[in-house]
């Protein structure tokens, strides 16, 4: 059964987070980083087929976020916005969380997976602390450099009288609908949610040296408007070239937007997901 528990970070803020048992003999756990404007619950269906494969899912509502957000801001018109600490705090709550599922997990591989904001979080965790993962796996990610991040109107390409504004996130319109319904959920910009300096604080380039070689899946719809193919490849180049990375895999899906894990092909993406996982994480 999920249980929902909570933690108290550096400045005071109550983080709450999920756990999400693996349903056969556990193999490993993930720990779940989800994007901005959003929250865990959006990934039922990928933390399904994790727990379904061994795997127990621990995932957070980041600062500002979720059920953390509305607890911390106490309205909802808050949303997203990080508050104390700002990037820096939001990272290091995530960071805090990580070293609880290592405590509760004795043994057993860690694989870190993050979407989008989330994904970049990831890529601050690993540089710091890359002994700490055991597999890493960034969706709507990007290089997170100027030229390779993309700051302009995420939704342009799809733009007109009918436009929703998260066309950009999927194919699918039922996920445009449930997004702009969900109550934990905000639109904003992520530049007008964080502000211009905090903002700034996303780039860097992958370590050089990590001194540990960590598997790696970067996973990317071909129309995704935040990187890209192209910055995800020059990504992936830097992980091998800068990081000494040796396993890193991407996969680009046709005709996808942001959200391939909540795309029209979202159960291939699982199932690439779950054998990628299980070469490199053998089932018990």
């Amino acid at each position: 059964m999920t249980e929902t528990r909570e933690f108290t970070d550096a400045h005071g803020i109550a983080i709450v987070y999920d756990v999400h048992p693996a349903t056969t003999t556990p193999r490993g756990a993930v720990q779940l980083l989800h994007g901005v404007g959003e929250h865990a619950g959006r990934y039922g269906a990928l933390i399904s087929a994790l727990t379904a494969d061994g795997f127990t899912v621990y995932a957070d509502d980041h600062r500002g976020h979720g059920r953390t957000g509305i607890r911390q801001h106490g309205d909802p018109a808050r949303l997203g916005r990080l508050g104390k600490g700002g990037l820096r705090a939001a990272k290091d709550a995530v960071w805090q969380l990580t070293r609880l599922i290592r405590d509760e997990n004795p043994g057993l591989p860690l694989v870190l997976l993050g979407h989008s904001w989330g994904s970049f979080l990831a890529q601050m965790l690993v540089d710091e602390h890359p002994e700490a993962y055991d597999a890493v796996i960034l969706s709507g990610s990007a290089l997170r450099m100027p030229g390779s991040l993309n700051a302009a109107p995420l939704n342009k390409r799809w733009a007109g009288a009918d436009a929703t504004g998260y066309e950009w996130l999927s194919r699918d319109p039922a996920i445009w609908a449930a997004f702009d319904d969900d109550p934990l959920t905000t639109g904003v910009p992520l530049l007008r949610l964080f502000g211009p300096i905090e903002a700034a604080r996303l780039y860097g380039r992958p370590r050089k040296d990590l001194g540990r070689d960590i598997p790696m899946l970067l996973l990317v719809g071909r129309d995704d408007p935040v990187g890209g193919p192209r910055s995800v490849h020059r990504l992936a180049d830097q992980y091998r070239s800068r990081s000494g990375l040796t396993d890193v895999t991407t996969l680009v899906y046709p005709e996808a937007r942001h959200e391939v894990f909540a795309e029209l092909q979202q159960a291939e993406v699982r199932a690439d997901t779950l054998a990628w996982l299980a070469a490199r994480i053998p089932r018990c």
